[in-house]
């Protein structure tokens, strides 16, 4: 038995640091004796639900993870990795940084920029671009407005300064995220096939460098204050929200793809969520070796530092890097370039073993294996119920809601609602365009579409998730988010291949919640193999909640991503001239359901999900698909929230045109214009087109019916006049900057 030089900690300050006590028992086991205070708090971060996944991975484990273009399985790599031809790939993820932002929202963001980007280029892929999923409370709340404008500006002055343009993202408010706000970020970055570099250690005897920023008492214990509830007190933990530099960052970057370009680098990882043992322990677990690591050698920004807090300290823009033996001066070389810290802590040993050191003592002695997801770290499979609430939500009938005598009212108060209006307010504090590579902020798309330079090949991104739907019908909800994910690209002239997830969701011990949690797992599973886009990693994030509020609405945010074979097949979704006929892909429906229209207008919150149908979903994007190779339309737009209405004038308003059109009798009249039916898409058909665009539809089992026509500016509904589309833009663009603008 190893001699740790440390008191043993017991029962009561394993409950302290979140252990269960069933968990401080299983420790004892594998230690072979009681933790002392510093193995304890490796056991803490490691087993925490942030890194463990201790209560999700069961079932993540039923989602479809292989396909013909994965090159990295699932959570074996920092992000997935995806070939997209011509001899390159693309490495994406998304994650939360949710508690953090909570606390301290621009840092918090901030850093889960950094975060995210680190993780791509950790891999040897240049990140090209970014977006994020934001949901937030009462907009008129003084503290969202706050939060918000937080957020905003952490991810807009990290990434600017970081030299990755923001191509999309989502923003959504809800009382539910009062307490509780959701910040998940997205990265894509490209790599050659082949170039990418693995997160593992081996070779006994190989030097183990810490790189990158100083060490200090930022972050300490973040993943396990990721893994508990809000509370009144949280402003407490303050300090476990890290500091960012995206200067050292960027700086960090170049050093990082310039030294895996030596040859010399063994493995490398981020230094995220639990610091240096996550990284020396998942590192040393992958490659099945162990190390010993000097932590007195770690360059910290504090004096005085104790092991255990330069063990889990979180502080930003740090890699480790495992070098192969006798390259020691090629790396150093490299980081002394970029005028970066790059200190030899440790080296690879035989066995299993992690052995941390302050000089001459040794502090803690623990199996890598045993802390780690899909070794020794426990796995639970959690009872869950039905909440009550879902009887309730399945109750509603439409013939309880008056059509309103005013629908223009309704439409007009769609247009400037907070989750429908423009976001320009927040996009222009983002850099879109840094790199030339954002091919969609000048011609809008339902996806983002991103240049690869030097084929004639795009990506399309997009992040998506309707958490009320969710709400309503985990199952039916989670998988509309994947399919409008897939709507979004393939609108775009893009071909589905692959999903990130970000899944975010109340306390996992609730069974209700856990319920939840189940239900819209086994609905993205079944929407993934539908549309063949596996699951490459992600992130789930658990405890959003407050002991006030309660668990937020489950948010399974889906990030996807897409290939455009040929830039040639770009599609937008702006109508182009007027004259054009305007024809609806998909069957309106009597429903209201969840809308925007029903929970905001109307004020009614519970309802079920819309109507979807996957099998009609996936058959509408294959007609789709070939109607945009064939060149036989002039704009695709996905029916989404809002409903018709809101897709037709998102059509109209980027060059001032119009629309005339007629309502379908079979629907009610709010129903048709402002219900949220799925499976539905706006395309604009040019006269001389319209021939053989008919053709191809009537040979088809596809539902899909004219609306009417482009105009030269105006509405017109039913021969009924809506205004002119200058004045639902001005609606529209000025919502959000007017309500942001108000004094908090």
């Amino acid at each position: 038995m190893s001699e740790v030089m440390d008191q043993a900690a017991g029962l009561e300050t394993a409950k302290e640091l979140g252990l269960l006590p069933e968990e401080f028992e299983q420790i004892k086991k594998y230690l072979g004796r009681s933790p002392n205070f510093t193995e304890l708090s490796i056991y803490s971060v490691m087993w925490s639900e942030h890194c463990s996944y201790k209560n999700s991975i069961v079932w993540l484990k039923t989602l479809p993870k292989e396909g013909l273009h994965i090159l990295a399985e699932a959570g074996q790599e920092n992000a997935g990795l995806v070939n997209i031809g011509d001899g390159l790939a693309c490495a994406f993820k998304i994650e939360s940084h949710n508690h953090p932002s909570a606390i301290e929202p621009y840092q918090g963001a901030a850093t889960g920029v950094g975060g995210i980007n680190r993780d791509i280029f950790t891999m040897g892929a240049r990140p090209v671009a970014q977006l994020n999923s934001l949901r937030f409370g009462n907009p008129n709340s003084d503290k969202t407005k706050a939060l918000l404008r937080g957020v905003v500006k952490g991810i807009g002055d990290y990434g600017n300064a970081f030299g990755v343009p923001t191509v999309g993202g989502e923003l959504f408010f809800d009382d539910c995220y009062n307490v509780n706000p959701l910040v998940n970020a997205m990265s894509a970055g490209i790599v050659e096939v082949g170039k990418t570099i693995s997160a593992i250690s081996y070779g006994p005897g190989n030097p183990v460098f810490i790189v990158g920023s100083a060490t200090g008492k930022d972050g300490i214990h973040g993943a396990t204050f990721a893994s508990g509830d809000l509370h009144e007190d949280s402003a407490d933990d303050l300090p476990s929200v890290q500091v960012g530099d995206p200067f050292t960052e960027k700086l960090l970057l170049e050093a990082s793809l310039e030294v895996i370009k030596t040859g010399a680098v063994v493995g490398m990882q981020d230094m995220g969520a639990a610091g240096i043992i996550c990284s020396t322990s998942e590192m040393s677990a992958k490659g099945k070796c162990g190390m010993v690591i000097h932590l007195d050698k770690v360059p910290t920004r504090q004096q005085n530092m104790l092991a255990w807090e330069i063990l889990l300290s979180e502080s930003q823009e740090r890699m480790l890097v495992v070098v192969k033996k006798g390259r020691e001066a090629e790396v150093q070389q490299v980081f002394d370039k970029w005028d970066l810290n790059c200190v030899q802590i440790g080296q690879v040993a035989s066995g299993t073993q992690l052995k941390f050191y302050m000089g001459a003592e040794l502090v803690a002695d623990v199996n890598a294996d045993s802390l780690v997801l899909g070794g020794g770290a426990p796995v639970y499979n959690r009872e869950y119920t039905v909440p009550s609430y879902i009887k309730e939500h399945k109750r509603f009938n439409i013939d309880s809601i008056a059509e309103p005598e005013d629908l223009k009212q309704a439409a007009d108060f769609l247009l400037s609602h907070p989750n429908i209006a423009s976001k320009n307010w927040l996009t222009k504090q983002y850099d879109s365009m840094v790199g030339t590579v954002n091919m969609s902020t000048n011609a809008p798309s339902d996806a983002a579409i991103v240049n690869i330079k030097g084929t004639d090949k795009a990506l399309a991104l997009t992040v998506d998730c309707n958490a009320r739907y969710v709400h309503a019908d985990p199952e039916q909800g989670c998988a509309i988010a994947v399919a409008e994910a897939a709507r979004n690209i393939v609108c775009s002239g893009g071909e589905p291949s692959a999903i990130t997830n970000c899944l975010n969701f109340g306390n996992p011990y609730n069974t209700e919640v856990y319920w939840q949690f189940v239900q819209a797992i086994k609905g993205m599973g079944k929407a993934c193999r539908k549309f063949q886009t596996p699951v490459t990693g992600g992130n789930v994030s658990f405890y959003n909640q407050s002991s006030d509020e309660g668990p937020v609405f489950p948010t399974p945010t889906i990030g996807m991503l897409g290939i455009l074979p040929s830039k040639s097949n770009r599609m937008t979704l702006d109508f182009k001239q007027s004259g054009d006929y305007i024809y609806l892909i998909g069957e309106s429906k009597n429903d209201i359901s969840c809308s925007e229209y029903l929970y905001s207008f109307n004020k009614v919150k519970k309802s079920p999900a819309p109507y979807f149908d996957l099998d009609v979903e996936y058959k509408n994007q294959q007609i789709i698909k070939q109607l945009i190779q064939k060149g036989l339309v002039q704009s695709a737009h996905d029916v989404s929230d809002g409903g018709l209405y809101v897709t037709l004038t998102e059509s109209a308003m980027p060059r001032g045109l119009g629309f005339s059109i007629e309502t379908d009798f079979d629907c009610r009249a709010d129903a048709f214009l402002f219900g949220e039916s799925q499976s539905r898409i706006v395309v604009s058909v040019h006269p001389d087109k319209l021939d053989d665009f008919v053709n191809i539809l009537a040979s088809s089992d596809v539902e899909f019916s004219n609306l009417g026509s482009v105009t030269d500016g105006e509405i017109v509904i039913d021969e009924s006049d809506f205004g002119s589309i200058a004045q639902a833009k001005d609606l529209y663009d000025n919502a959000l900057g007017k309500l942001m603008s108000k004094e908090v």
